[in-house]
């Protein structure tokens, strides 16, 4: 199917004059997250908005043809930059406008840079490489102490401040860090000045009959199917999320007493504004993966499913025994959906990866914005909409393809004047009437689907 050119607007539902990339950075908030660190809304060093709109279009006609091919009487679909920069702030939108006071948002924050000037960045997510880096650097211990919350929250917060660490860092040559991190367990890669461009944002295997089953009676593109979720953090939570706007139930598997995430300040109602954001309306079943009743369980409710999604870390399925064999044999033609963060180009023991150190890697323009997680949940989604319409039955995808797919863009980075005042406030953008086709409540403020498909 190819899109026509209507199929991607500038504003789409929201009742603003935009009139191009740098107006929907602007009015939706994109400029001011962005800006967090810097003090003041700050435009993306790329098209952001038009590059998420762009792969949203070409999941939406994707999905309209597995819809067609099912018997679904739809016969377009749209989507907007404006729908798409809303799905980038989602999470931000939605702590901005839960329940807990409003977050102090002090500029600051990484890149960090050596004695030559080398810019790198680091990655931990445990307390003790955390305490055992710095130590090592001489770093005092109130100021290792009081970073790490900032350091470790700024996936959602979009700011780090961190003034006497990064002086720290910036005593030492480059060659000392890079010791120093590989002895203590810290992740640290240099920001890269030649931008990955050559991996594909996701690779199709293996084959099955047909995924399409029965006309159902809602008229989305994916209603009557079941995807089966073990995701953390932002990609495949994301990926699960746009699957079920596009009409699949979605079961998420969460450890026992759910996932910890849940708990994260601020709160909406009883859960954490941010995971409401990337989560609402999935049903939740409690499973211990590490217990082998608990792999019992997940596969016994494989089998009934039509996707299984997973971001675990290298290694974890084979673990677990929950690899793409072990799940076909329950249920053969189950399109295995693995959304990892380097995926196979950085061979088996890949270091972690998250979103800012892939951004570092791949010479993405550097954001404390989640922006290669919120692009990777889109390019997971998708490839898992084409595996159903193909008839694959594996979907491979990272934040390092979805890094790549950025890149190949041209950086054009919003070269059209600012026509529209500038947003810093998302609570002020969430009460605005203009906004209202564009979102949703739901003990906070979230974002709609961002397609709109007509029969």
């Amino acid at each position: 199917m190819t899109l026509s050119l209507d199929a991607v607007s500038v504003a789409g539902p929201v009742d603003l004059p935009l009139a191009g990339e740098q107006d929907v950075q602007a009015a939706c908030g994109i400029m001011h997250v962005h800006g967090r660190r810097f003090g003041r809304p700050t435009p993306l060093g790329l098209d952001y908005a038009s590059i998420v709109a762009a792969e949203l279009a070409e999941l939406g006609a994707c999905a309209l043809t597995f819809a067609q091919a099912r018997g679904i009487p739809l016969h377009a679909v749209s989507t907007s930059l404006a729908q798409a920069a809303l799905l980038a702030v989602a999470q931000y939108l939605a702590a901005a406008t839960a329940d807990d006071p409003a977050e102090p948002h002090s500029p600051g924050g990484p890149p960090f840079y050596s004695a030559e000037g080398v810019a790198f960045e680091i990655e931990a997510l445990d307390p003790s490489v955390w305490q055992r880096f710095w130590a090592a650097l001489g770093a005092d211990d109130q100021s290792v102490s009081q970073g790490w919350r900032p350091f470790l929250h700024r996936f959602a917060t979009a700011t780090c401040p961190l003034p006497r660490l990064a002086e720290v860092l910036a005593a030492y040559p480059m060659v000392w860090l890079t010791d120093v991190a590989r002895r203590t367990g810290m992740t640290l890669v240099r920001v890269s000045d030649q931008p990955v461009s050559h991996v594909p944002a996701f690779v199709l295997s293996g084959a099955s009959g047909d995924h399409r089953r029965g006309r159902p009676a809602e008229l989305l593109p994916l209603s009557g199917l079941v995807v089966l979720e073990s995701c953390r953090r932002v990609q495949g939570p994301l990926a699960g999320h746009l699957l079920r706007l596009l009409g699949a139930t979605v079961l998420r598997i969460e450890p026992p007493d759910g996932d910890p995430l849940r708990w994260v300040p601020p709160m909406a109602g009883d859960t954490s504004a941010r995971f409401r954001a990337l989560n609402w309306g999935k049903d939740v079943v409690e499973i211990d993966l590490g217990a082998p009743g608990g792999r019992q369980e997940a596969l016994d409710l494989a089998a009934s499913a039509d996707v299984f999604l997973h971001n675990w870390a290298p290694g974890k399925a084979e673990q677990w025994s929950l690899r793409h064999t072990d799940l076909a044999r329950v249920r053969p033609g189950i399109v295995y959906a693995h959304a990892s963060g380097w995926g196979t180009e950085l061979g088996p023991n890949p270091p972690l990866g998250t979103d800012f150190v892939v951004q570092a890697h791949s010479g993405v323009p550097p954001s404390l914005m989640t922006i290669v997680d919120v692009f990777g949940g889109v390019v997971s989604a998708h490839g898992v909409v084409a595996a159903l319409t193909r008839g694959a039955t594996r979907v491979d995808s990272s934040l390092l393809s979805a890094a790549g797919r950025m890149n190949a863009w041209p950086r054009r980075r919003c070269a059209e004047p600012l026509t529209v005042p500038v947003c810093d406030d998302l609570a002020a953008l969430a009460a605005d009437p203009r906004f209202a086709r564009a979102l949703v409540r739901d003990e906070c403020v979230l974002v709609s689907s961002p397609w709109e498909f007509t029969s």
